[in-house]
């Protein structure tokens, strides 16, 4: 089950994501100039409750349960910083029992100019997986200089985007009515080598039916409006003889207007996990005038 945090950049995804930099920390607002299209990112720190969804009988999975914390700060001047755990514990059909720990933490320079990563996975309190380095932008391209798990320079192409870069794009593609994006991201997961293929698919904003103290407990979310969004990622190493891809992992959410995410499916094929937001707490903004 290690596959569940492991076979793919989970973090990324909401930081993008990574994530896991994150889907979850942006705001409308025209009058401030945070991003492409004169977004702000607002700080904040949002809790999900996590949950086992739909499963296949060759999943191996008979329960699941988790909770996953993501932080944001910075803005558009001084860069952004993500820290991000995602807990779980899953049962499975023998009867046997395994806790994942993922623990991430970025920062992100403004104009993607570099991107600084540290990560960290914990199966049963043992560490199996670390990754940490720099990568950063220039004239020529993308360096990406590791540390963990050991030292080792890379290229990528220019065209990779980090995850901050990548959520600017998101948002505003959606405000713009775009409904497709095919991007490839970087977010140093795993060994810190793979770039991930991704393909977004943003749905037509709707009137939210949010209740405060139903689906999310911030009242704020309550008559905002949202787009349905889907983020598939593939591993291009998984191309088949036919060129074909299957996702790695898809993740599905609501995207409100103030930035904040509800209604998160992870689905990895044989089985999904449901987020659902426990607790949202938005943090004072620092002034920036970009």
């Amino acid at each position: 089950m290690q596959r569940v945090l492991m076979s793919g950049s989970l973090a990324g995804a909401f930081l993008a994501t990574a994530a896991i930099a994150g889907f979850f920390s942006w705001e409308a607002s025209g009058a401030t100039a945070g991003g492409k299209g004169g977004y702000k990112l607002v700080p904040h720190r949002a809790v999900y409750d996590m949950k086992l969804g739909d499963k296949e009988d060759n999943s191996g999975i008979a329960g699941l349960a988790g909770r996953m914390v993501y932080e944001f700060s910075g803005n558009a001047c001084d860069g952004y910083s993500v820290n991000f755990r995602f807990v779980t514990r899953f049962q499975n059909t023998d009867g046997g029992s395994q806790v994942t720990d993922l623990q991430t933490t970025s920062f992100e320079e403004p104009e993607a100019e570099s991107y600084q990563f540290l990560s960290k996975t914990y199966v049963d309190q043992e560490l199996v997986e670390e990754s940490r380095g720099t990568a950063k932008a220039d004239a020529k391209g993308k360096t990406v200089e590791l540390k963990e798990p050991s030292e080792k320079s890379l290229q990528i192409s220019p065209e990779v985007m980090f995850p901050t870069e990548h959520l600017l794009k998101i948002l505003d593609s959606a405000e713009s009515g775009v409904s497709f994006i095919a991007a490839d991201i970087y977010d140093g997961a795993e060994t810190g080598e793979k770039v991930y293929s991704t393909t977004t698919v943003i749905g037509a904003k709707a009137p939210s039916n949010v209740e405060a103290g139903t689906e999310n407990p911030d009242a704020s979310l309550a008559g905002l409006n949202y787009w349905p969004v889907t983020v598939a990622y593939f591993d291009p190493a998984d191309e088949d003889a036919t060129g074909e891809l299957t996702p790695v992992y898809q993740l599905s959410f609501w995207l409100y207007q103030n930035g904040v995410s509800g209604r998160l499916t992870l689905d990895y094929g044989d089985f999904t996990i449901k987020g659902k937001m426990a607790a949202l707490e938005l943090y004072d903004e620092s002034d920036c005038n970009r």
